[in-house]
């Protein structure tokens, strides 16, 4: 007899939702954060296209200029 395993059941909603909260928002906490700006995603974006340029460089210098000459 194979054996069978049951996982509990969760809606998508419980997993991806927060709990509710009572207040809404005010203006004043949404201008904080949104004065704040997208910082890290900034950061990342600079560090991952630093990336890509240094290894670009790097195989022009290490992969063409030596096939060149």
């Amino acid at each position: 007899m194979p054996t069978v395993f049951v996982l509990p059941r969760f809606s998508e909603a419980v997993m991806l939702n927060s709990p509710r909260v009572d207040t809404e928002p005010t203006d004043e906490d949404v201008d904080t954060i949104v004065s704040e700006g997208p910082k890290g995603a900034l950061t990342i974006a600079g560090i991952a296209t630093a990336l890509v340029v240094l290894m670009w460089v790097l195989f022009y210098a290490l992969v063409f200029s030596p096939r060149a000459g």
